[in-house]
């Protein structure tokens, strides 16, 4: 599975290297090789084996004795060409991808509300009530898709309902918040948030943010996300029950090696939660799924079956997180690459980019790093998560976890698009630097981005592509502002704000699958960028970078998946980060740029280096 092709004639050729270089370089190779080889940065790290394959698509009822492999007895071996992608996964019941027909909704799609409570074991007690009695009284239906909520009078955050029910690990769970509806401003120029919608809307009726876990269906494949995948998805949802979403994400690239860290996740994964808790402004809701279709063997008593199974389970308490990491201390670390081998890759890059090679139409590059650290204690995720809420207010938060998978955690300030009816909006962000200490020293940062040409140029052909995407679903486009100042805690970006009025809302796909992957994160021109990205990048992007978000009937909401890593208990994190590479760029300067994105989970724990690894 070697996709860094070890040539030395070529190096020769191309670089004109000096004799007393090659064998140094040829060594490193030999190293990027040896690193190619092994299926998990983690197994690199300690030779342990990477969790779960399971793909638990209408979930069983499971108990402590229940292994993914055993329920049904069905496991599936699947390869994919031309790829060869070997992958194992177990079948529970049913693949929510796998209806003949995805165009045909499901035959009943509800929504029931009940009178609120004022706690959350109040809630769970009436929806236990209210699933005991559909047993008696089934729909006749022979598919659809039933929720029942009970609101909550108080407001509990929904990270922290989550993190009280520790004792699902082998079931799926997911977390997202959106941007903070209470921040009206993104920065001191006075532009607004992307939440500063001029559709009618009631947009304080939107969850501040979602946890849940469980599936009342998921959908995952090995092969790329594709229209018939998202029809799938889109049949169990409805423009009349809106709080029906399909939480998940998409890989970066699905055209790469799914390695062992990132195998659970599939090429897409995707969950409507089958216990979910919204929190609201200054109200909560305890929320329960039933999904069913009996033509692909998942009857409604089966789904009522092992919602009682789940349940049974729930737990009333709510554990408060701490808005920091408690001291930690770093037992290794490791980047890959490593600076010398950044350099090298950069430089490469350079090359193709330069105006006088007319070999290459490349423009831009986004190049990333991945590095591994282990901690003691373990990191929690979803305490790493809560801290970084802190950081971010007007980013998004999500975790997506797999049954018995690492978790897939992000703070990222960078939207991919927001659709509701017939409007959609992006934006496009590129550039960085670091807040000042002052405020005059943070305005002349500002001013010195605003004016660089080596990030104007980065930043026009993010801006620039996403327009040309836009144009081709919808009948108008606006940008405003054309080039502004974002701020975050502790970096500052360049920013566009871009509104379109879609010719039909059935265009989702094609606006999906058109926006990612985006100048920012992949560069320009796409394919000539994504495949550099595979050459040189000596590591799986799983779903850094890409699409993290939800489907719902009339509206979806995706960011893209950057200031992120995957977490694992008892094995550690793999932080990610890019940076992009445009005629001008500096190799060192933009390791320094790495440094700064990862900052962000770094800095928020107080660590202290007890051993480093060497780098390669």
């Amino acid at each position: 599975m070697n996709r860094f092709p070890v040539r030395i004639d070529w190096f020769q050729t191309r670089f004109h290297v000096f004799e007393q270089e090659i064998v140094p370089l040829y060594k490193c190779l030999l190293k990027i090789v040896f690193l190619k080889r092994h299926d998990s940065p983690w197994e690199r790290e300690s030779e342990m084996a990477a969790t779960g394959h399971c793909v638990a698509h209408f979930m069983e009822p499971a108990d402590s004795s229940t292994k993914c492999n055993n329920i049904l007895g069905a496991t599936r071996h699947t390869v994919y060409t031309p790829t060869q992608r070997y992958n194992h996964f177990c079948s529970l019941s049913m693949n929510g991808c796998q209806a003949r027909d995805p165009r045909s909704p499901v035959g009943m799609t509800e929504t029931r509300t009940f009178p609120s409570v004022s706690t959350p074991a109040m809630a769970m007690e009436r929806l236990s009530s209210v699933i005991t009695e559909l047993g008696s009284h089934p729909p006749v239906y022979r598919s659809g898709i039933l929720r029942l909520e009970v609101p909550i009078e108080q407001q509990i955050e929904a990270i922290d309902w989550l993190r009280g029910q520790q004792q699902f690990q082998h079931l799926p769970r997911c977390f997202f918040s959106g941007r903070s509806r209470r921040q009206r401003r993104i920065n001191g120029y006075g532009y607004p948030s992307l939440f500063d919608y001029d559709d009618t809307s009631d947009h304080d009726s939107s969850p501040l943010s979602v946890a849940g876990f469980g599936s009342a269906v998921f959908f995952r494949h090995f092969s790329p996300f594709s229209l018939h995948d998202w029809r799938s998805i889109k049949r169990f949802l409805s423009k009349k029950c809106s709080m029906i979403r399909a939480y998940g994400a998409i890989r970066f690239d699905a055209l790469a090696n799914i390695s062992s860290e990132w195998e659970a996740f599939g090429s897409f994964f995707f969950m409507i939660p089958q216990v979910e808790f919204n929190e609201f402004e200054g109200s909560s809701m305890l929320v329960t799924t039933i999904a069913w279709d009996e033509s692909l063997s998942w009857t409604f008593g089966k789904a009522l079956h092992a919602l009682q199974a789940t349940m049974t389970q729930v737990s009333c308490n709510i554990v408060k997180l701490r808005k920091e990491v408690p001291n930690t201390s770093i037992l290794s670390s490791n980047n890959v690459p490593s600076k010398k081998v950044w350099d090298f890759g950069v430089n490469r890059a350079l090359q193709m980019i330069n105006k006088n090679n007319s070999n290459s139409p490349l423009i831009k590059v986004v190049l990333a790093r991945s590095s591994i650290i282990r901690t003691s204690p373990d990191i929690d995720p979803l305490t790493w998560l809560a801290t970084l809420q802190v950081e971010g207010e007007n980013a998004y938060q999500f975790c997506l976890q797999p049954p018995d998978a690492p978790s897939f955690i992000g703070n990222t300030p960078e939207q991919l698009f927001h659709r509701n009816k017939f409007d959609i909006y992006s934006e496009a962000m590129a550039g960085t630097r670091a807040r000042g200490d002052s405020k005059a020293l943070d305005l002349q940062i500002a001013l010195d981005l605003l004016s660089s040409s080596k990030d104007d140029k980065e930043f026009s052909i993010v801006r620039e592509c996403i327009r040309r995407k836009l144009e081709s679903v919808c009948t108008t486009i606006l940008v405003e502002p054309e080039k502004t100042i974002r701020k975050l805690p502790r970096v500052q970006h360049l920013y566009a704000r871009l509104r379109g009025r879609l010719r039909s809302q059935d265009d989702e796909f094609d606006i999906l699958s058109s926006l990612h992957p985006t100048p920012a994160v992949c560069g320009f021109p796409t394919e000539e960028a994504r495949l550099l990205i595979a050459e040189t990048e000596m590591f799986d992007r799983g779903m850094y970078a890409g699409p993290v978000g939800w489907f719902g009937g009339g509206e979806s909401e995706f960011a893209v998946g950057i200031r992120s890593a995957l977490v694992q208990k008892g094995v550690g994190a793999l932080i990610y980060a890019g940076t992009g590479i445009v005629e001008g760029s500096n190799s060192s300067q933009e390791w320094d740029e790495l440094e700064l994105k990862t900052s962000q989970f770094t800095k928020l724990m107080k660590l202290e280096v007890a051993s480093v690894l060497s780098e390669m």
